[in-house]
């Protein structure tokens, strides 16, 4: 890692732990709630936002220079996963490792 090693490491950590987050409200919360929670929509969102956290994380991880796109869209994935699972709500966890996310890859794409 080089000079932004610290905003990098910042990024990693929101990402793994966006991943943890939307990928364990997604199989354990939004299942045994279902309704709302399950159409496939969001839920799909979830899964999608999860494996975009997991690979910014890995990207930079390995220190591919294509980490900054692989962040844009992660960010722009994350702030679209809030905006669902706050829409359906008793989901703040997820909104909130969502944006953390989104704000930590938006810094990290720029």
């Amino acid at each position: 890692m080089d000079a932004t090693s610290s905003q990098m490491q910042d990024c990693i950590e929101a990402c793994l732990s966006c991943y943890r987050t939307c990928l364990g409200m997604a199989s354990s919360h939004c299942l045994e709630v279902g309704g709302r929670h399950v159409e496939p929509e969001h839920f799909r969102l979830m899964l999608s936002c999860a494996e975009a956290c997991r690979a910014s994380a890995q990207l930079m991880l390995i220190g591919s220079p294509v980490h900054r796109h692989q962040c844009h869209a992660c960010a722009e994935i994350c702030a679209a996963c809030a905006r669902s699972c706050d829409e359906i709500g008793d989901m703040e966890a997820c909104v909130a490792a969502c944006r953390t996310c989104e704000t930590a890859c938006r810094a990290m794409a720029a």
